[in-house]
């Protein structure tokens, strides 16, 4: 086992209560109340201390935090912390249908990833959820949450691996007594997203003391809203690529705009070229004429109309705005003092999460080739244009091409099944050599995560044979050309046609034919051994010394199966199978060393072999000095790491379809994009610098201010252009990215045979249409992130007798607030990107949060104003009405780049009261209090932008005001 040194501080130290409340980063409740004197877990350390003077900043949320947000889910709540943003939500996510990522709850700190943030529960790693590392915080046992410790800046020679960002450690009331319970249920002002919530502990001491058995239980029940049943998204707003636009016209080529619909597409279809160009089918097969609007130029962008007939190509409604979940979950916890100085333990505990998303109607925009005699074709289209029968053409030949958002069969569906096992034994204890005292505790813990990806969606082969529809050879019969002709492909057997000319016009046995379920099984499996020790050496002169030491071993695994006739040929879907695993060896070394003049040292070291990735040394050097009794300057050197995770490393094939635009064409086209994983992969490498004030004034007795400058830059990061970056590079000259393009499934999707130079160039473009073709994305260590910003925070408590002798209560104010200055992105191919401020994201200049918190005898009553700063759509966009420089790649010309900030209010209520025994809360949560909007924001144009409704649910409130209702009880122990 390779050793690796840490110098860690997270202390295990007896804590005082303070007379004055803290800032956040220190231990300390969310009203400011400080936390009860007895042993504390500071996250960031393994050294046992007071957390008022850890040199990393740490936020605090406490119960009383989490109780006065009410939330359906705890991830709910964390997402709103400045610190946070990036997080993966069921609702930001519910594209995501193959990738098994649907319906996670995950956690990422300054938008650098939930994979650069080290989830932890009560200091142990937990099993990731997906391939890509993420951890689904739907695990952690709700009830039992005491409070929740964010370090923001980076841990890894604390932790190890993933801390780059951060951590989020989640620490457990393992020490309960009694029985306790949570329930709660849930709506919108519009009645519905119906929410219920409950939650059950049990812990009972045994043996004279010496046992202690802990049991939670949590139910979670979330219906979502399927559609978007919003007024605001009834606008038709999306980031259109404008009408009028022509290369070197001067015009802005995207133009944000109301009313606005992809004329390529509407529920029944329609003709998007040949002299019936505007013909659209409606109920039955009914025939219209589409009114293009009048900012419709042909001689530019012919794929967006705003005004005219933009309703008719809306279909949102096959998207979820919140997608629904179901989770259950049981934790246990069993512990005994088999020796006054040992303590042995297990844990066991078992999550189950359902989830159900809608992700959208599947569209064909203009790809759907109708060939001259389908039996479909309507007579009185053929009346009208007569021209579109075969005539001289022979038979099977294209005669126009269609456009559907295929109104007939279901939208896009995932439902996602994800189960997380969690065993843990251990023992900790203490004992004395050399006089002087030791700590210690090791454990092993496995963690299983089983998942079972299942979609709705329609096959993409079977579709292609049944809209191929002819007549038979008697013509008394409408058939497949593919039946008729005798084909021997299996796909073709039983084949049913499919009309694509109009809405409601198809039987359900031919809807049974092209739709299908694709589905794949994941196993991940994490092993982990650990064992550590802490001490606290005498220092005749000043304070002791602290000393902390430890190893740790971890394995993790991927292996899956995937029924062969899910791997290909569908719209979702198209799974393969990964499987792989690496071991981990590692140990640390922490100290801390009390300097003169109210200085304060700690340091960390750690060397980590990875089986795959070789050895690397990280560590940590901290300052903290108090040139007053009132403030404390604070400075964290440290050196961070990101071990490549099982998807890429290992990741072979499956990917997504969707669409891009086309370059060469100007128009869309759809494309199936295929990731590849790299065994070359070396750990990222981040660099870290930390530097903090905290104020804490006598005379100000309740008052608090901290503010820290974090300054993240990492090298190496591993990533991969997108589908459309590599097509647009390969366009403007990129030789290299043009070898990742292929116009054909490969033979062997592990070694793909790339179709550059192969009837196509980089000049002239691909096949006409560039209708269906591969895009293989792989992963790298190329890219440089940098993250850099101020974190505030400030709060406030007192008597409000201090102010007026005949005034009840206390009163007390806490502000937390995140200045993001630099998020950016440098991947060697084009100039740095910075992504602050982008409102399309989900890092705004400004995010902050503050809480107004009043009690009074047995009443609770808290307000809370949460938000962020306005922004732009791109920061690399250039805003013109007119003269506008010529449109590139990346910088695009944009009609108007502004989006708004929001400013949002939550309030809550709760009076505690006792009934035979029985310390009872009822209390009522609204959020969105004024039922705020969300800001407009239209995504696109080149993405299949469509189905989405309208806003960026990573930023703004969609849901409307909220209202949440529940009672707490604790019968005690």
């Amino acid at each position: 086992m390779a050793l690796a040194l840490a110098i860690q501080f997270a202390v295990i130290a007896p804590a005082h209560a303070q007379e004055a409340p803290a800032p956040a980063e220190e231990s300390v409740a969310a009203d400011g109340a400080a936390e009860p004197a007895g042993e504390i877990t500071v996250t960031g350390s393994r050294i046992v201390r007071n957390g008022y003077d850890t040199p990393t900043p740490i936020t605090v949320v406490s119960t009383q935090d989490l109780q006065a947000s009410a939330p359906a889910n705890v991830a709910d709540y964390v997402n709103q912390l400045p610190a946070i943003s990036g997080s993966s939500t069921p609702a930001n996510n519910q594209r995501g249908l193959t990738s098994g990522a649907a319906g996670l709850n995950t956690v990422s700190m300054r938008n650098l990833g939930s994979g650069r943030t080290l989830v932890l529960i009560d200091g142990h790693r937990t099993v990731a959820s997906t391939m890509d590392g993420a951890v689904d915080t739907n695990l952690v046992p709700q009830g039992l949450i005491k409070s929740i410790e964010i370090v923001t800046g980076g841990a890894s020679s604390v932790y190890g691996s993933d801390a780059v960002a951060g951590v989020v450690n989640y620490i457990l009331d393992r020490d309960y007594t009694g029985i306790k319970g949570d329930l709660s249920y849930g709506e919108t002002t519009y009645g519905d997203d119906n929410t219920y919530r409950a939650t059950l502990t049990a812990g009972m001491k045994f043996g004279g003391g010496r046992g202690h058995f802990l049991l939670n239980g949590t139910i979670i029940q979330r219906d979502g809203i399927n559609g978007v049943p919003r007024e605001w998204a009834d606008k038709g707003r999306y980031l259109t690529q404008n009408p009028a636009y022509v290369p070197g016209n001067g015009q802005p080529q995207y133009m944000p705009a109301n009313y606005a619909g992809l004329n390529v597409v509407t529920g029944g279809g329609i003709i998007v070229n040949g002299p019936a160009r505007g013909v659209y089918f409606g109920e039955g097969g009914t025939l219209n004429h589409y009114d293009y609007g009048d900012n419709y130029n042909p001689a530019g962008n012919g794929e967006w109309t705003i005004g005219g007939d933009w309703k008719v190509n809306q279909h949102i409604d096959g998207t979820s705005l919140q997608p629904a979940e179901r989770m259950r979950g049981i934790y246990g916890r069993l512990s005994y003092d088999i020796f006054d100085n040992v303590n042995v333990y297990g844990e066991f505990s078992y999550n189950r999460s359902y989830g159900l998303n809608w992700g959208g109607r599947q569209t064909d925009r203009g790809n759907i080739p109708i060939a001259c005699d389908n039996a479909f074709i309507p007579t009185a289209l053929l009346a009208q244009y007569p021209s579109l029968a075969c005539g001289t053409r022979a038979p099977g030949t294209t005669s126009f091409s269609m456009g559907s958002y295929n109104a007939d069969y279901p939208t896009r569906e995932s439902d996602n099944l994800r189960q997380v096992y969690r065993y843990v034994v251990g023992a900790e204890g203490n004992f004395n050599l050399l006089k002087t005292n030791w700590k210690w505790d090791a454990y092993y813990q496995k963690g299983i995560a089983k998942n079972r990806i299942s979609l709705i969606s329609a096959n993409r082969v079977k579709l292609s044979y049944a809209q191929d529809a002819v007549w038979n050879d008697d013509h008394s019969q409408i058939v497949c050309r593919v039946t008729r002709n005798g084909s021997t492909d299996p796909l073709a057997d039983g084949c049913v046609p499919y009309n694509r000319f109009g809405i409601g016009v198809n039987s359900q046995d031919a809807l049974d034919y092209v739709m299908g379920n694709p589905w794949t099984k994941q196993r991940l499996q994490q092993d982990v051994g650990a064992i550590n020790f802490s001490t606290e050496i005498d220092n005749p002169w000043l304070k002791p010394i602290g000393l902390a030491f430890g190893f740790e071993h971890r394995r993790e695994a991927v292996s899956g199966y995937t029924p062969e006739f899910a791997k290909s040929g569908w719209y979702s879907g198209n799974f393969a199978d990964t499987v792989g695993h690496y071991n981990v060896n590692e140990g640390y070394v922490e100290t801390l060393v009390s300097l003169p003049l109210n200085v304060e040292f700690n340091g960390a070291a750690r060397l980590t072999s990875y089986q795959l990735a070789g050895e690397v040394v990280t560590w940590k050097t901290g300052f903290t000095w108090s040139p007053i009794s009132d403030l404390r300057v604070r400075v964290v050197r440290s050196k961070d790491i990101r071990a490549p995770n099982l998807s890429e490393l290992f990741v072979a094939g499956g990917g997504n379809t969707n669409a891009l635009l086309n370059p060469w064409s100007g128009a869309n086209a759809r494309y199936r994009g295929v990731p590849q994983g790299n065994l070359n992969l070396k750990p990222e490498k981040a660099d870290t610098w930390s530097l903090g004030v905290v104020y804490r004034p006598s005379f100000v007795p309740g008052f608090g201010l901290s503010v820290d400058f974090y300054d993240i830059k990492i090298k190496g990061a591993i990533d991969s252009l997108s589908a459309q970056q590599i097509v647009d590079r390969c366009f403007e000259g990129n030789e290299d990215l043009c070898q990742q393009i292929a116009l054909s499934m490969p033979d062997n999707l592990a070694a793909p045979r790339y179709a550059y130079g192969d009837g196509w160039n980089r000049t002239t473009g691909p096949v006409p249409g560039f209708a269906d073709f591969w895009v293989y994305t792989v992963q790298y260590n190329y890219v440089g992130l940098r993250a850099k910003g101020l974190d505030f925070e400030v709060s406030y408590q007192t008597p409000l007798d201090r102010i007026s002798e005949n005034l009840p209560g206390t009163l007390s104010i806490r502000g937390l607030a995140n200045r993001a200055i630099d998020r950016i992105t440098d991947n060697g191919t084009q100039a740095p990107t910075d992504i602050v401020g982008q409102n399309t994201g989900s890092l705004p200049t400004w995010k902050y949060r503050v809480t107004a918190n009043y009690v009074v005898d047995d009443f609770t009553m808290q307000l809370t104003g949460r938000g962020f700063s306005g922004g732009v759509f791109n920061n690399n966009y250039v805003e013109c009405t007119s003269g506008c420089p010529a449109s590139t790649s990346i910088n695009r010309t944009i009609s108007d780049n502004h989006l708004p900030g929001a400013f949002y209010v939550d309030a809550y209520l709760s009076h505690k009261f006792g009934l035979g025994g029985v310390n009872g809360d009822l209390y009522l949560q609204i959020n969105n209090l004024f039922n705020k909007d969300p800001a407009l924001v239209g995504a696109g144009p080149s993405d299949t932008s469509s189905p989405d409704p309208g806003t960026n649910r990573s930023l703004y409130d969609y849901l409307g005001r909220t209202f949440r209702i529940g009672l707490r009880f604790d019968l005690g122990g």
